[in-house]
């Protein structure tokens, strides 16, 4: 099955743009819907957003469904004891284990692969990708789910790809995962993800980051707060590293002014 330009199926949306209107949020790919926005300009023209697609919370769940997972993940977790450590492990071992040892449906497989090779279209070999996990709960009124499902980066070729993807899966069943669904009361089994699959940038080149659209202890609206240092933003986000700030005044960048208020240099190793 080819994946065209603009075209999708129940399993892929590719490419990541905005004009899909089929419900972004009951299909699992909120997260991505969003960054559509971006790679089509229309959430911030002039900023330049690496392309990609997004596998759908339904070829999660044909996954699921498919390889004979759900059944046995309802048994295995029908008497988890999520307060006995050792037990959350074992059991949240079991589930992972399983999953990583089944295949991807034939057809989820190969339209996952149809997309990627669209995808590194005009690359001299397989691009390097992001695979990132975003699941159809993750902000909610009584809950959040941010956080815990997995993310790969720099991942290249087909069997890296797959690979990643089925652990994006697998990490619905994280033991922090399992034990924050029981403690919060929701069903297992009306959980799922989609995936981001997007093209990475250079960031060895240069540096990355994260960018707050407003000042985050005072709430002041006129200010971008930019936290960057060389390499992955998974090192800043992770806390891995003391970044560089910046607080970029926005009324001086939009009229070609000197736009930087303030900036603080990160912590550099010695090593």
């Amino acid at each position: 099955m080819k994946v065209r330009q603009g075209a999708g199926t129940s399993y892929i949306r590719y490419p990541l743009v905005s004009g899909d209107r089929s419900g972004g949020c009951a299909a699992g790919w909120r997260k991505e819907r969003l960054l559509g926005r971006n790679v089509s300009g229309a959430g911030h023209p002039g900023v330049r957003v690496p392309n990609g697609f997004a596998v759908t919370a339904q070829a999660c769940r044909k996954f699921l469904k498919g390889a004979g997972l759900e059944a046995m993940i309802t048994d295995i977790l029908k008497d988890v004891e999520v307060r006995n450590l050792g037990d959350l492990q074992r059991q949240g071992g079991r589930i992972r284990r399983a999953m990583l040892s089944a295949d991807l449906p034939s057809a989820v497989e190969q339209t996952i692969l149809d997309a990627y090779a669209r995808l590194s279209e005009g690359a001299p070999e397989p691009i390097d990708v992001a695979v990132r996990s975003s699941a159809t709960a993750e902000d909610l009124p009584d809950a959040s789910f941010a956080g815990q499902q997995e993310t790969y980066l720099n991942v290249q070729g087909a069997s890296a790809l797959i690979e990643s993807c089925k652990r994006c899966v697998a990490s619905l069943f994280a033991d922090r995962a399992i034990a924050y669904r029981i403690e919060k009361g929701f069903n297992h089994r009306k959980i799922a993800l989609s995936i981001g699959v997007q093209r990475m940038v250079r960031s060895d080149l240069a540096s990355a980051g994260v960018m707050f659209s407003i000042d985050t202890e005072t709430g002041f609206q006129h200010v971008v707060l930019i936290n960057a240092s060389y390499g992955l933003g998974e090192n800043v986000v992770q806390g891995a590293v003391n970044p560089d700030e910046f607080y970029v005044f926005k009324p001086t960048l939009k009229d070609g002014h000197r736009p930087i208020l303030h900036k603080r240099m990160g912590v550099r190793s010695s090593s």
